[in-house]
Formats: C-alpha cells, sequence, structure tokens
C-alpha cells in the first residue's frame, strides 16, 4: 500500500520521532468528537485513542451527536476534569471558537483535527486532508470521465455551514471546470439538486431518493463523503436505475474502494482517518513537551490524491477500521 506521507512541514521525522517524544509526564488527552455517525469518525476516534494510549496517555473521548452545544458541553467537562491535551474535530467553525480558547487559556493545549475552526481560535494547529486539492482531482477526472455526456449532478452535501463539505464541493467543482477546459476548451454543468446528508449512510439515503424522484434526468451522484453515496447507492438500487455515475470528494473508506474495484462507484479522494488522527495525538504531545518550534505551521495537510480504479489496490485494505 502506499506509504501515506504528509505534504507538509511536518514531515517523516515528526511522525517517526513522536513516538519517542510522547512520554509526557502526566498526560490526559481529550478527543471531543463532534459525531460519530458515520464510520470515518468512529475509525478515526479509535485512531487518535490508539496512539495516544500508546505513548502513555490515559485518554478520555466524547461524542457530540452532532449537536454543537453538546460538544461545547463536553470540552468544558474535559478541561474541568484536568485533561492537558484536547484533540478537537469540532462541529461549527464558529462555534467551538470560545470553548477552544477557553481551553487553551486554562492551559490546555489544543489541535483541531478533520473539520475546520476559525483561524480566531488558539490553538496549536490544525490536521487535515487538503479537502480542496482532493476534491480539485476529483473533479478533473470527472471531467474526463463525463467527456461528451450530459453533466446533471445530485449533490449530496454534509450539513449546512461546514467548511470542510465547502471545501470539498468547491474544490471538485474547480477541478471539472478546469479538466473541462483542457479536455474541450469549454465548460458548463448542472447542479440539479442539493441534499443534506449529515454525512451518514441513512441520511444520504433519504437524501438520494428525495432528489431522484424529483431529478430522475440525474447523470451523477456527487457526495462530500463516502458514506453519504454509499446510502444513494442504495436508493439507485431500489429503482433499478443504472446509468448513473457515483462518486465522492473525500475519504477512501473501505466499502467505497470495494465498489470501485468492482466498477460501481466511480472515485473518491484520499481522507486517511487514522493518519490524521495519529498526527493530531503526535503533534499535540510534543506541544505538551515544549518541543515544537515557535513558527510552526497553524495548518498541516495531507498528501492528496483521487482513488480510482487504476489505483485503488494501493489504498484497499479489506481489514481496516475505516
Amino acid at each position: 500500500m502506499k506509504n501515506r506521507l504528509l505534504g507538509s512541514a511536518l514531515g517523516a521525522a515528526l511522525l517517526i520521532g513522536a513516538a519517542g517524544a510522547a512520554n509526557a509526564a502526566d498526560c490526559k488527552v481529550g478527543v471531543a468528537m463532534y459525531t460519530l455517525s458515520a464510520p470515518y469518525f468512529v475509525a478515526q476516534v479509535a485512531a487518535a485513542e490508539d496512539q495516544a494510549k500508546k505513548a502513555g496517555c490515559e485518554v478520555l473521548t466524547s461524542d457530540g451527536q452532532n449537536d454543537m452545544n453538546k460538544q461545547i458541553a463536553d470540552v468544558e467537562d474535559m478541561v474541568a476534569s484536568g485533561v492537558n491535551l484536547l484533540i478537537l474535530n469540532p462541529r461549527d467553525p464558529e462555534g467551538l471558537v470560545a470553548a477552544a480558547n477557553a481551553a487553551t487559556a486554562s492551559g490546555v493545549k489544543v489541535v483541531v483535527m478533520d473539520s475546520s475552526i476559525n483561524t480566531r481560535a488558539n490553538v496549536v494547529t490544525q490536521v487535515r486532508s487538503s479537502n480542496d486539492q482532493n476534491g480539485f482531482l476529483v473533479g478533473q477526472w470527472l471531467a474526463k470521465e463525463m467527456q461528451g455526456k450530459p453533466l446533471k449532478i445530485i449533490l449530496l452535501s454534509g450539513s449546512q455551514g461546514n467548511e470542510v463539505g465547502r471545501d470539498r464541493r468547491l474544490g471538485v467543482f474547480r477541478g471539472l471546470v478546469e479538466g473541462q477546459l483542457v479536455n474541450d476548451g469549454r465548460a458548463g454543468f448542472e447542479v440539479v439538486g442539493q441534499g443534506w446528508g449529515s454525512w451518514a449512510q441513512e441520511e444520504g439515503l433519504k437524501a438520494a431518493e428525495d432528489l431522484l424522484q424529483a431529478h430522475p434526468d440525474a447523470t451523477v451522484i456527487l457526495g462530500e463523503n463516502d458514506s453519504m453515496v454509499l446510502g444513494a447507492i442504495k436508493a439507485l438500487e431500489a429503482i433499478g436505475k443504472t446509468d448513473v455515475l457515483v462518486l465522492a470528494a473525500a475519504d477512501g473508506q473501505k466499502e467505497a474502494l470495494a465498489l470501485i474495484k468492482e466498477g460501481k462507484y466511480g472515485a473518491t479522494g484520499l481522507n486517511d482517518p487514522d493518519l490524521v488522527a495519529r498526527t493530531a495525538i503526535d503533534i499535540g504531545i510534543q506541544a505538551l513537551n515544549g518541543e515544537l518550534p515557535d513558527d510552526f505551521p497553524k495548518l498541516n495537510l495531507t498528501t492528496p490524491d483521487v482513488i480510482t480504479i487504476e489505483n485503488v489496490d494501493e489504498y484497499y485494505r479489506p481489514d481496516a477500521v475505516f
């Protein structure tokens, strides 16, 4: 399988050296997730917990249940319980700023992972995949795959106001336009409808059912993650529709990769929850140990890729959590 190195200032040395640097005294880590409703988030919190325990840290985890107020309360409870490192996957980029700042003010090192937070937040750094670049590569692939065919797109989005979803879909559209210009010297597509699937398979199924009924001429279903698209596939199967191309802007969920291998799923962007979570833990522990330079970047991105039938074997692991 391809070695998924970070494409930023972290470098291999951080990932290799963190294990030795991770033995912080009295290390107590809180991992505050805004949801565990999709396999991606389950894999992410499992990787973060495992990496922290390997470093000898006590670990607390929480599920915000896709409720911003609950996640804020979770963060406050973790700080009150004495965590000195908080790994935060925020429900809302604005709504969690005050909670993150309060944690930092109380002496907690805060590392944001996966979802973004407003740069007003006083945190060590943010660690995530390059949603824009993954989307761009997926969009370029879509332009080539659908060359000469009508592009009537059903868009399945995660949650309103989420910057990750916005960056993913706009990245796809940017790559799609660029790809069409390169291939044909002109560009054009139609988003016939947008549904909100809460990043989950069942909600993606419901949104796709409604949109397919309203737009039976759709030729593409694009999701902002794999879970929602897997739900959309069930909706397509239920009505016997086989002429719709399905793809996602990101994730690389193993069930999606298995379908890519079978030619039943177009493409997805690389978003490795294991790498993102373990990197966030490693950086946080180095911050606890005072080992990060003063100019450590406030944003760290993993290397993007588009996963298709041509390279899926480099990424597919049937025994993976996600």
